[in-house]
């Protein structure tokens, strides 16, 4: 079976975050290992409060995972502070080079969320764009995550399609810009590869409230997939077809007052 790591953070009411992550994973039919990278308290109606983990206690957990298991993928998701993307990147590097074992490292930039509350300190932006972004396979923002990196507004689709090709020049990685905070009812998501190509994703919006978790569901679906070996094209493919199930089976739930989660539970057949 194959194993793929998240390094995340602690979701308390289990939308989104390492809770998340690790029912993509199981559903998905693979066995997910963690790295707990802050503790954050939130429920459907927003964060309360983060406690980043001590950088020590992300490093030791994150040795002991990569020195017992055989890691076919990671997905990232938040870094709270530049000393949690220090310990990160350098302890991965330093198992490359020891083991000479790559694994693909796929990272969703958790910067703010949804209600506004920081997840990402300011300090930590700069590590993550310079020891964080050069091991990653696939970067995964949303528009305005986009926005922030290539320091400018995104108002239409060329837009887009400009910015997604500028980041792969500057920093030398793949990646997906999600197109949920679009307007339309069609999303588009565009994934730019360091080969030059550019590839369209459209899928038409599901009418639901319940959308906690979504870009943790789909790096979690691709990480899945890129663990599986299938080439990026096709694991984000699979991977936003089940996002998309998962948002239709969960837009009638309600768990909680606010935005609640997908439910991807019962839509697909694990693999044994």
């Amino acid at each position: 079976m194959e194993i793929v790591l998240t390094i995340a953070g602690s979701d308390s009411s289990a939308g989104a975050g390492i809770q998340q992550d690790l029912k993509t994973m199981t559903v998905l039919g693979t066995y997910g290992a963690t790295v707990i990278t802050a503790i954050t308290s939130q429920n459907t109606l927003g964060v309360q409060g983060v406690m980043p983990v001590p950088k020590d206690v992300v490093e030791s957990q994150l040795r002991s995972v990569l020195s017992d298991l055989s890691i076919g993928a990671v997905k990232i998701g938040q870094i709270p502070n530049a000393d949690v993307a220090h310990v990160v990147a350098s302890t991965i590097l330093e198992h490359y080079h020891t083991q000479q074992v790559l694994f693909p490292i796929v990272y969703d930039p958790v910067m703010i969320s949804t209600s506004g509350h920081e997840l990402m300190s300011s300090d930590a932006v700069s590590t993550v764009i310079s020891e964080l972004f050069p091991i990653c396979t696939l970067i995964t923002p949303n528009i305005p995550e986009a926005e922030f990196l290539v320091g400018r507004e995104l108002i239409c689709a060329e837009d887009v399609v400009e910015a997604g090709r500028e980041l792969v020049s500057l920093f030398g990685t793949n990646f997906l810009i999600k197109g949920g905070h679009g307007d339309g009812k069609m999303m588009v998501d565009r994934l730019f590869l360091i080969d030059g190509s550019m590839h369209e994703f459209e899928t038409e919006k599901v009418c639901s409230k319940n959308l906690h978790g979504t870009g943790c569901t789909l790096s979690s679906a691709i990480a899945v997939g890129m663990a599986k070996r299938l080439d990026m094209k096709t694991a984000v493919a699979e991977a936003k077809d089940y996002v998309t199930r998962a948002i239709e089976g969960g837009k009638d739930l309600k768990i909680g007052a606010g935005n609640g989660p997908l439910w991807g539970v019962g839509i697909v057949k694990s693999e044994k």
